[in-house]
């Protein structure tokens, strides 16, 4: 406990609800009146003074532990106790402080975590002077320095940086996954304080603004600033967690710190989650104390008939104790001793023996080298070690796209120019061959300034451009000057990209490799260095890009004193804006672009047209008017756009794979087979989803249709889901359909809504906007209804506040088990809303590994986690609480059949040391090797067979109806086990004539038979014998037996004659034959029934997991070759636009010169 600090305090004032946010630059004074929050944060759930309270009150929502704190407090009566109170302290002392110090351990690495980045450094300006403080010291209304690389300590006013127009560059991937870098600018009114430190400490604006909210794209607020008044937004803030990019430095005015910045409010609240496995516990517990309660009432309405009728005769022999002054007394105490005795049937060491089985394998995860990601050298980790077993009955796994599905790198990967289709390879013989990691790449040794990370493998693209080829060659200038990218020399020779959209950065990357080098640019200029010699174009106009256009388009004029214009975008837009000649070369380009779209590729056409200079000239002018018109600029700048770019000649199209993480679609038709649904949350735009949906085969030409809600208006919302359903399930309308009655007539508050099949395969797309409609009190059981029938859904678009309503709405109206997958800060929600919460530890951050419960490092582990650990931990959980209970019911109850023949005078059967060992030593270790490592079947086989993984969603391996079978068995042989010994001893003589049916002989007999029963049914239980099994099953027989002779021995009595009083009774019971004979005897008939019906079961009414595991069983006998790993092809004939990601009007920016430093 010494990681947890002293100093916070545990109980603190409530802040007041803020409606706005009012704060004063460089005036401590005026903020502090607002107790606005500090910028330290807490991810951590306790500190010194509220762990052991809370700790406790958490473990002490369990039932059972409440059930074992009330049996301590009977066991300290004396009068009803026939147990020692140590027996339930000791066991329940060391549960808690299990699961007590494991919380703990957890909890002080999110302290450790938090104290990292509390004591990070940054630079404070305080009176004129730049100061060194800590993170967390930083105040609400400073003025910090931020410099080159560094991150954002909290949300802050951008103010000035070293950029020109003071615009700084950010990267964000620690919020939403995206590495691509995005652009700030100040107001031109901060943007002269510059770094003049003098300003600086003498700004005085005042900030009115949005109270803290979790809306990452969305700020509103005004500068107050020497009477004036400025509109500030969105793309005036830096945002916690964000990193300083080609920037040297940047001044930024905090205005919401710590818990407030809205990397922290989307963090959600860390809550204390439990399996479905724990929640029916609590409920059997609950049973089981009834079943308790009923047993005692009925054990002591027998003790009071036999006290009243039989009783008195036995006054003088066993007459009460002084504290019990009349048989109604006695009564009532024979109640609470039999609470005592009978406790076992749920017994605490239950939930220690949970405890080391859900460590166990939460090792298993963090051991796996399977799972192991060996390029940045990243484990596997079980965060949390209280949720394995509901890794085996996922439904819903709900998962980001950037940065968890794909890598969120693009790379130009084929080509078609003129007609000509580049970057396949074929074999000597003309077959195409398959590119691995051992295909020869082109190499680009002959240009000094080529990209070393660029790979491809076609060399007669490289030799087409060797030669000379014009179209080849007008291609890649039309790739190296269409864009908006950055680049900057920093190093000689050595180019570095910065590129809004990574499409753009991989198409120039490509055109830098095959000889067309783009070098650098100005505000009217952009340098090509074209096959070693250097050319300068001039920028004559950027026609930008936007999501109506689909396309950009730049005019330049080259060397020679002709003006081009080069444009790339869409293809479905560029074919309405060719030339007619270009009908044939579109016709085969067409072809290739539909052999593109089948791999999965984003593809855009390439095409170019030479203007006249007075033509041009014209439409330059008419440019300049509508780019300064007031009213309707974007309308008019559209129509000039569109004069100009018509009769383009083609030249061809590309092909860029948004890479996928290594086996993304694999994973996802296993997942699909094991009857997992998944649903895609994201914040990219539609068409890139779309796109991604394809390549992972989670939509498919196959699909009898895909419907897209986008609607604008709530009414239109609700007429598109239910035309979607209208389409799936027409029935679903009438008032008869089952379903939709029920929704009638039942309360939403306990409603569950059942499974509706569709009439075919679906698919559903829905926007951000048309989803904050759809998720309305009102609508959301028909957004529900609607989107559980298609087969795959994709939500783009989406805040992170959506993602977790999404989650929570399947939690709230679908009975089933929810797995949350991601890797951003705009995850988090999502992630701790869910069941499960998944974090992929990449180059995009930690902010969501340090919210999850376990983390890996590529989507493809998902599987293997689900399918193999977490199949395996819910078959061991199943097994080991079926037999736990069997085994304690068995034990208990033979206690109730001998109260029968004991006046119900709460007397024990067995021997109170072997009660003591019982659970602690003689049962504990076989099922614990149960439980830690059996198996069914083999890792590769439960990937093989997902549709393994059915029964544990459906939860047919524990559930009550599970409980009660076991509890019926458990009854039947604690029967056997008191009445097969009973009456094979009653009134038998040993062979010399000596009395044999003595209490101590008899109850011998009887512990011995449980005990070989319990362990032999663990060895039916078992499928996966190893070493481990083998000797805690046999050796907690032999454990049993030497303890016992050394328990009966004469020298234990000799010394405590009133502790060990069975002496020799094991010697003098042993050496009868009839003892084993009726021991045998016992434990055949308490088993034979249990697997005469196994085998009936198995051969009459097979179960689908039974069939398979036969298959396997078979398969195993007769080895077949696995089946060729092959990479799943889309096949589709939809091409995905070109996603242009980066900003509207950052043409403007760069023509306008804003973003160029002065050189």
């Amino acid at each position: 406990m010494s990681g947890i600090p002293l100093v916070r305090v545990p109980f603190r004032k409530q802040k007041k609800n803020e409606k706005e946010r009012c704060l004063q630059a460089n005036n401590k004074e005026f903020n502090e009146k607002f107790e606005y929050e500090h910028n330290a944060i807490k991810t951590a759930k306790y500190n010194f003074f509220t762990f052991l309270p809370l700790n406790l009150f958490e473990q002490f929502q369990r039932v059972a532990n409440a059930y074992f704190l009330f049996l301590l407090l009977l066991q300290l009566i004396p009068q009803i106790s026939s147990l020692v109170w140590y027996t339930t302290v000791i066991p329940l002392a060391l549960v808690l402080s299990m699961t007590g110090v494991k919380d703990a351990i957890d909890d002080m690495f999110r302290h450790k975590n938090d104290k990292q980045v509390n004591n990070r450094p940054i630079l404070v300006i305080v009176n004129g002077m730049v100061k060194e403080e800590k993170w967390l010291n930083i105040r609400v209304g400073d003025i910090i320095k931020l410099q080159n690389n560094s991150f954002v300590p909290a949300d802050v006013l951008l103010l000035s940086s070293s950029e020109p127009y003071s615009l700084t560059y950010i990267e964000t991937a620690e919020l939403d996954g995206e590495t691509n870098l995005k652009v700030k600018q100040a107001l031109v009114v901060t943007s002269n304080l510059e770094d003049n430190l003098e300003k600086l400490s003498n700004f005085k604006g005042e900030v009115r603004c949005d109270p803290p909210n979790n809306k990452l794209d969305k700020f509103t607020g005004v500068l107050i600033h020497e009477g004036e008044t400025y509109a500030l937004d969105n793309e005036k803030i830096l945002l916690r967690g964000c990193t300083i990019r080609n920037t040297d430095w940047c001044y930024g005015l905090v205005i919401y710190a710590g818990q407030d910045t809205k990397l922290m409010q989307n963090s959600g609240k860390t809550t204390f989650k439990r399996t479905s496995i724990d929640h029916l516990m609590n409920v059997l517990v609950i049973w089981i104390f009834v079943f308790l309660i009923g047993m005692c009432s009925f054990l002591t309405i027998g003790h009071g008939i036999w006290e009243n009728q039989k009783g008195y005769f036995f006054q003088i022999y066993l007459p009460f104790e002084e504290e019990i002054s009349s048989s109604a007394l006695c009564i009532f105490l024979i109640f609470w001793s039999y609470v005592i005795i009978l406790n076992t049937v749920v017994p605490i060491s239950l939930y220690v023996s949970v405890e080391i089985i859900r460590l166990g394998n939460s090792f298993y995860i963090n051991w796996d080298r399977k799972m192991f990601y060996i390029p940045k050298n990243t484990p596997a980790q079980a965060r949390t070690t209280t949720l394995n077993e509901e890794l085996g009955q996922i439904q819903y796994v709900f998962s980001d796209k950037t940065g968890t599905l794909t890598q969120n790198i693009m790379t130009f990967y084929k080509c078609s120019i003129n007609g000509r289709l580049y970057g396949d390879i074929y074999s000597m013989t003309g077959q195409k061959v398959e590119i691995t990691q051992d295909t020869e790449k082109v190499d680009f040794s002959y240009n000094n300034l080529a990209d070393p990370k660029f790979s491809f493998y076609d060399k007669t693209l490289a030799e087409a451009v060797k030669k000379g080829n014009p179209m080849v060659h007008l291609f890649f200038l039309c790739l190296s000057l269409c864009h908006t990218v950055m680049s900057e020399e920093k190093v000689e020779g050595e180019l570095v990209y910065q590129a809004q959209s990574p499409d753009e950065e991989a198409l120039v990357t490509a055109a830098r490799n095959f000889g067309f080098v783009f070098h650098s640019r100005t505000s009217e200029t952009i340098t090509v260095m074209e096959m070693g010699v250097t050319k300068v174009y001039d920028l004559l106009a950027i026609l930008d890009f936007n999501n109506v256009r689909k396309r950009m388009s730049v005019i330049v004029k080259t060397p020679e004193g002709k003006v081009i214009l080069f444009c790339k975008g869409a293809d479905t837009i560029i074919w309405e804006l060719l030339h007619s000649s270009c009908k044939p070369l579109q016709d085969i380009t067409m072809e290739h672009l539909d052999d593109f779209a089948g791999d999965g590729l984003r593809t855009l056409a390439v095409a170019y047209r030479e203007l006249d200079e007075e033509s041009f000239q014209k439409w330059i002018q008419k440019h300049h008017r509508a780019s300064t018109a007031v009213e309707d600029r974007e309308e008019k700048l559209g129509l000039i756009y569109e004069e100009i770019e018509k009769d383009m000649m083609l030249i061809g199209a590309t092909a860029i794979e948004d890479k996928l993480q290594d086996g993304v679609p694999e994973t996802i038709v296993t997942l699909m087979k094991a009857n997992i649904i998944i649903w895609v949350l994201t914040g990219d735009k539609q068409e890139t989803a779309v796109s991604i949906g394809y390549s992972c085969n989670m939509l498919t030409d196959d699909m009898d249709d895909m419907f897209v809600i986008d609607a604008k208006e709530s009414s239109m919302v609700l007429k598109q889901l239910r035309s979607a359903r209208r389409v799936m399930k027409p029935d679903s309308f009438l008032r008869t359909d089952p379903v939709t009655k029920l929704i009638s007539q039942s309360e939403k508050k306990n409603f569950i809504l059942p499974e509706e099949v569709p009439n075919g395969s679906y698919g559903l797309i829905i926007d951000g906007h048309s989803l904050a409609y759809a998720l309305e009190e009102d609508m959301e059981l028909e957004l529900l209804r609607t989107a559980c029938m298609c087969k795959s859904v994709i939500c783009c678009r989406v805040t992170p506040l959506q993602k977790a309503q999404m989650v929570e709405l399947v939690k709230k109206y679908k009975n089933m088990v929810t797995l949350a997958i991601g890797d951003g800060a705009n995850d988090i929600s999502m992630i701790k809303a869910a069941h499960i919460g998944v974090g992929i530890s990449g180059q995009e951050g930690m902010q969501a590994v340090l919210a999850s419960d376990f983390s890996f490092a590529q989507f493809r582990f998902l599987q293997r986690l689900l399918l193999v650990h977490g199949r395996w931990s819910y078959i061991r959980m199943c097994k080991f609480l079926c037999y736990f209970f069997y085994k304690n019911f068995a034990f208990t109850l033979v206690h109730f059949w001998y109260a029968f023949f004991s006046g119900f005078s709460a007397e024990t059967v067995f021997d109170e040391w072997f009660i003591a060992f019982y659970n602690l030593f003689y049962t504990s270790l076989p099922v614990l090797a149960l439980s830690l490592f059996d198996q069914d079947v083999n890792d590769l086989w439960s990937l093989r067979f997902p549709e393994l993984y059915y029964p544990g969603q459906n939860n047919l391996y524990f559930n009550k109806k599970e409980f009660v079978k076991y509890l019926i068995y458990a009854i039947y042989t604690s029967f056997v086990l008191f009445f097969i010994p009973f009456g094979t001893t009653y009134n038998s003589v040993r062979s010399n004539g000596k009395d044999f049916s003595d209490y101590q002989s008899f109850t011998l007999i009887i512990q011995t038979s449980l005990l070989v029963v319990v362990t032999v049914q663990v060895g039916l239980e078992t499928t996966y014998w190893t070493a481990v099994n083998q000797f805690f099953i046999w050796g907690s027989l032999a454990m049993y037996f030497s303890i016992m002779f050394l328990l009966y021995s004469d020298g234990l009595f000799l010394l405590f004659p009133q502790t060990f009083q069975f002496m020799g009774t094991a010697r003098n019971t042993f050496i009868l034959p009839q003892v084993w004979l009726i021991i045998a005897l016992t434990v055949a008939i308490c088993l034979l029934p249990l697997i005469v019906l196994r085998f009936l079961k198995m051969d009459l009414l097979p179960t689908q997991t039974n069939k398979i595991l036969a298959k396997i069983r078979e398969c195993m006998k007769n080895p077949v070759p696995p089946p060729a790993r092959t990479k799943l092809r889309r096949t589709s004939s939809r091409r995905s636009a070109y996603a242009f990601a980066h900003q509207h009007g950052f043409g403007a920016l760069i023509t306008s010169g804003k973003n160029m430093k002065s050189r």
